[in-house]
């Protein structure tokens, strides 16, 4: 019975890594349109700041438990993203931008050395881990509710734009085979923060399938009535950051996978 929990979660382990690292590749277009643009104007780069946190962080939470092959390697590739998002972002950025990443990036790092400090130096070998994964599971649960701004923004508009189908059906995959993964390994880490994935999941589906067809309708009703719509600065802005929050949720639910080893063979 134990051997035949092993190879499932070794299945879902391998499953999750493979959409975690399509999530991860998620922000493409964004970069595309820095590019073209050759200013990161109206985009931030905090999100990719804490992704890059987030993947260090259950990196640290893996070493500590052993064995953790399948967390090692995905938040690996992630720091490797991560890190070229904020380097090309760093690159196009003005100069107030930059200003604003490299304090965020100070913070991040003054806090990332002061959890290492702290559970290193002042706890037992026994203790590090628990408490680690605790923070990883608070983290992660923060990450997951986050999405939230992004659904008010689409039931006050009725507009499902800034909420891609495929990226929310992916991550919505992607919490159930991580649930399963440390259900399977009675990692409860792992497996807590994904049952709220999994619940977000379906809402942000279930609110682009009420609203989809809502532009269409309205357009088909007022045939005559079509006047532009002027949008102020403020509300670009506004907009830009919930997008930004909705895809930092997106990176941070790939980043939380897999912390449990990968289960070893019984003799």
């Amino acid at each position: 019975m134990a051997g035949f929990s092993e190879h499932w979660a070794l299945a879902f382990g391998l499953l999750g890594n493979i959409i975690s690292f399509c999530v991860f590749l998620a922000p493409l277009p964004t970069f595309y349109q820095i590019y073209k643009k050759k200013s990161s104007e109206g985009f931030q780069s905090i999100p990719y700041v804490v992704a890059l946190f987030s993947a260090v962080l259950w990196i640290y939470y893996a070493l500590l438990k052993g064995n953790a092959t399948f967390i090692i390697t995905i938040n690996s590739v992630g720091c490797f993203i991560e890190t070229f998002y904020i380097v090309f972002y760093f690159y196009y950025a003005s100069k107030k931008s930059k200003v604003t990443t490299m304090k965020f990036l100070g913070l991040v790092v003054v806090s990332g050395m002061g959890i290492f400090c702290v559970t290193h130096f002042l706890m037992r070998p026994s203790q590090r881990p628990i408490v680690v994964g605790w923070i990883c599971l608070v983290f992660s649960l923060c990450v997951f509710i986050a999405p939230l701004c992004i659904l008010r923004q689409v039931v006050r508009t009725k507009n499902v734009e800034h909420m891609p189908f495929l990226l929310s059906f992916f991550l919505t995959i992607s919490a159930v085979m991580w649930f399963f993964y440390g259900l399977l390994l009675k990692d409860y880490n792992i497996a807590i923060p994904n049952v709220l994935g999994f619940i977000f999941g379906l809402l942000q589906m279930a609110l682009y399938a009420r609203y989809r067809n809502v532009d269409k309708i309205m357009d088909h009703k007022l045939p005559e009535v079509q006047k532009p719509i002027s949008v102020t600065e403020e509300e670009k802005n506004n907009i830009h950051k919930i997008v930004e929050v909705y895809k930092l949720s997106s990176l941070l639910n790939s980043d939380k996978n897999g912390v449990e080893a990968t289960p070893q063979t019984q003799a």
